[in-house]
């Protein structure tokens, strides 16, 4: 039974999805602030947090960069009254997993949850492409550590798997982000970062852009 952190500071919004995701197969704790949904997703001990942004004591965003700060990579499905493309980015580069806007469907939260959990799974094994090496925390370009911020990694992950081939858009945000869970524009954005720091290392232009199509892992010959 997955264990669920909901945080936030609408009681009426905090027994919906405890009746709801109970209703799901989900054990789920409720709470209505910031610094205690902080120490209560802090221990580690949940499969997923549904965190809302706006709240008494700490910010929604705060919370999530604290933990993400002090290593604790639950899944965290951000709720906001919010719905700029701005706002989502910003949620989404803290680290978030998911962001949904209210008032939102309780079924594609239920969705986006799901996916969530399922991402987490068992550890990856390490993935080497030439002088690439991908491990679950990190990567490697010569052995140099690339400094990737978790979803840097897994789009890096996501190319290097198919390396040569074309990969969408669409196919990065759906095993990235999960279908839904972001706009398109997002995969740019994510795709510039992770650009400039493979440059950091020596390795610009291992990233191609295909125009119209997508993206590409173009390794050096051997």
């Amino acid at each position: 039974m997955p264990r669920v952190l909901v945080v936030d500071d609408e009681p009426g919004v905090r027994a919906a999805l405890s009746r709801g995701l109970g209703a799901e197969g989900m054990d789920v704790v409720a709470v209505g602030d910031g610094p205690t949904g902080l120490a209560e997703a802090a221990t580690g001990r949940f499969d997923a947090v549904v965190l809302d942004i706006v709240m008494p004591g700490l910010s929604g965003y705060r919370v999530l960069e604290r933990l993400r700060a002090q290593g604790v990579e639950t899944p965290v499905l951000l709720l906001s009254a919010k719905d700029g493309e701005v706002d989502q980015a910003d949620g989404l580069d803290l680290g978030a997993d998911g962001y949904l806007v209210k008032p939102f469907s309780f079924v594609v939260l239920v969705a986006q949850l799901r996916a969530m959990l399922r991402r987490r799974g068992p550890a990856a094994p390490v993935l080497v492409r030439g002088p690439l090496r991908i491990e679950e925390h990190g990567a490697t370009w010569h052995d140099r550590e690339l400094a990737l911020a978790p979803r840097e990694l897994a789009v890096l992950h996501a190319l290097a798997e198919r390396p040569g081939a074309v990969v969408t858009k669409d196919d990065l945000l759906s095993s990235v982000w999960g279908d839904g869970a972001a706009a398109r524009n997002v995969v740019e954005v994510y795709v510039g970062y992770l650009r400039r720091k493979l440059a950091a290392v020596g390795a610009d232009g291992l990233v191609v852009t295909e125009r119209g199509r997508g993206y590409r892992v173009d390794l050096p010959s051997s």
